[in-house]
């Protein structure tokens, strides 16, 4: 069983559906009828879609992808906490193929979120109603662990292993250290996706496995998702998950069961992945 922690859909640009921030990361829109072939060329069984920001904050499109292949697809939403609704949304997040909130917090408009209060109610609202969070915020890692620690019962997991896109090659190993940091905490799970784009050499980017390795020695393969955000990878959809099941000679079959789909599975509480996995 083969889970994949993140991707991006998205449709064509229309009027009514405007790219109303970043630029997409592949030129042509990736349809969930486009992936799915991928998938089963790949190996991947199913995929955790993580609504992409040049859509907005919008959820609908991937939650149809979940509602029509609900054994496929799964879906970590995006909620605009600086909004005085985002507290009442929050409630009712929940519905039939989301499994969480995935926030951002790198772009501009959102680094303040930490300090001045915007993110405060978040925290242990989430907490309260047993919600995951996935947090892309690599600048911001010792302010995680502080709220980690403060809400112990609250499932946050680290996107992208918690390093910044151009923390490459050798850089990658420094910026490792930050994320080991954030193991003490039992309830800070990390997502090792993208990790072919943190490598300039060729598959199967060798130069990266002893940061991998160390980083999975300190959470656990119980603690840690494969994922391939594939919209922005260099290699094939295949490579990015046989860089893990077949190259990476540290990871035994134990491990490999957990970090491919096992401890996503279950952090998430996905329950036909996790009813799938035995």
């Amino acid at each position: 069983m083969i889970v994949d922690a993140q991707i991006h859909i998205w449709k064509p640009q229309t009027p009514d559906r405007p790219w109303v921030r970043d630029e997409p990361h592949l030129a042509d829109p990736l349809t969930y009828e486009r992936l799915l072939p991928l998938m089963d060329d790949a190996g991947v069984d199913a995929v955790v879609l993580v609504p992409p920001s040049w859509e907005g904050d919008r959820n609908d499109y991937s939650l149809e992808a979940a509602t029509r292949y609900p054994q496929r697809f799964a879906v970590m939403g995006r909620l605009s906490i600086e909004r005085p609704e985002a507290r009442e949304e929050l409630e009712r997040f929940l519905v039939p193929g989301m499994l969480g909130v995935r926030l951002t917090l790198h772009p501009v408009r959102h680094k303040t979120w930490l300090f001045d209060g915007t993110a405060d109610w978040f925290w242990p609202a989430a907490e309260r109603l047993n919600i995951p969070v996935m947090v892309h915020g690599p600048t911001f890692l010792p302010e995680l662990g502080t709220i980690a620690a403060r809400h112990p019962g609250l499932r946050m997991i680290v996107d992208h292993m918690g390093i910044w896109k151009d923390d490459v090659d050798d850089l990658f190993a420094a910026a490792a250290m930050r994320t080991i940091a954030l193991a003490q905490h039992p309830n800070v799970y990390v997502k090792t996706s993208a990790a072919p784009t943190l490598s300039t050499q060729a598959y199967p980017y060798r130069n990266v496995h002893d940061p991998i390795k160390r980083i999975i020695d300190a959470f656990g393969p119980q603690r840690c998702f494969w994922g391939s955000d594939f919209t922005r990878i260099r290699c094939s959809y295949r490579e990015s998950v046989t860089m893990f099941t077949a190259e990476m000679d540290f990871l035994d079959a134990g491990d490999k069961d957990w970090i491919m789909g096992r401890s996503l599975a279950t952090a998430l509480g996905w329950p036909y992945a996790a009813g799938s996995i035995t």
